[in-house]
């Protein structure tokens, strides 16, 4: 049977002047308009469509892909809101998403991006969004390890950091001692899972920890300087978003990255930028680390 809000491998019945139908097995059959029917497709065809209901509330089918489906969570933009129902968002379908009223844990408004989770509504069958987060977060002990590298998705910031998704079931917590420099409300970036306590409260950080942070991020900068004719125009007073963009890590675990490079005499510093150094052999009078505690 066919799933509301999901994509769907769907047989090509029989055509018409407004579209072809699909089999949408106890939905019956559902429409694909013509503006979306793939060039040369041919009756008993299976074909990947995306099913949602349209303005009549009619099922319909259409090739484009949404920006989220329902089940996930996704950062969409306002674009305009009916002051009897609700606001509506851009999620890339040609009908704009339903963020009713009652969904709504903060009041929304024209140009706002909003993290927003995609649901059934359960009395209409209709594809809504809600932005009460909470109630679609997993309450399972979180299956994650010290280490890990996660996917996260910025939804709040607090006094004590930001909070963010993760891996698209729990929510988890960077805090502001742990960014080198500010997030954005529904920003995708990697990080890393710090801890799990006992609660199932999930600490988070955008580096690895201790060697194998260095050690990820020395071969990223010896590939890029590879990849750039071994020169970069970055050192350690580049600035930590510049940072962050390019090498998915924070100025402080750049810098660390940067020494431990250095004292294996595999860059230089050209200030500003670094350089590659061929590895060699020491020798008599080469600079070498301290041996003396300063």
């Amino acid at each position: 049977m066919a799933q509301i809000g999901k994509r769907n491998s769907l047989i090509v019945l029989h055509s018409t002047p407004h579209g072809i139908y699909l089999d949408g097995g106890d939905h019956g059959e559902i429409l694909l308009p013509n503006r979306y029917i793939p060039k040369g497709t041919s009756l008993g065809e299976a074909l990947d469509v995306f099913i949602y209901r349209d303005s009549e509330d009619r099922l319909v089918a259409t090739t484009e892909v949404p920006l989220a489906m329902v089940g996930e969570f996704a950062t969409l933009e306002v674009v305009s809101v009916n002051r009897n129902i609700g606001a509506f968002l851009n999620w890339g379908l040609l009908k704009d998403l339903l963020l009713p009223f009652r969904e709504q844990a903060d009041q929304v408004y024209v140009g706002d991006k909003v993290v927003a989770y995609i649901m059934l509504d359960e009395k209409t069958d209709r594809i809504i969004a809600t932005t009460r987060l909470n109630r679609h977060l997993s309450r399972e002990r979180p299956p994650f390890k010290p280490a890990q590298p996660v996917p996260l998705l910025i939804t709040a910031r607090t006094p004590l950091g930001y909070n963010a998704i993760v891996a698209g079931t729990h929510v988890g917590l960077l805090y502001h001692t742990n960014i080198g420099a500010p997030l954005q409300v529904g920003q995708r970036i990697n990080g890393f899972v710090s801890a799990v306590h006992p609660s199932g409260k999930i600490d988070l950080s955008l580096d690895a920890s201790g060697y194998q942070r260095v050690a990820s991020l020395t071969d990223r900068i010896l590939e890029a300087l590879k990849n750039n004719g071994g020169k970069l125009d970055f050192d350690d007073d580049s600035h930590p978003e510049a940072i962050r963009s390019h090498f998915e890590a924070s100025k402080k675990a750049f810098k660390q990255a940067l020494g431990f490079l250095y004292k294996q005499r595999r860059i230089e510093f050209t200030r500003p930028g670094i350089a590659s150094l061929d590895v060699r052999e020491a020798k008599e009078g080469d600079w070498k680390p301290s041996t003396q505690k300063q």
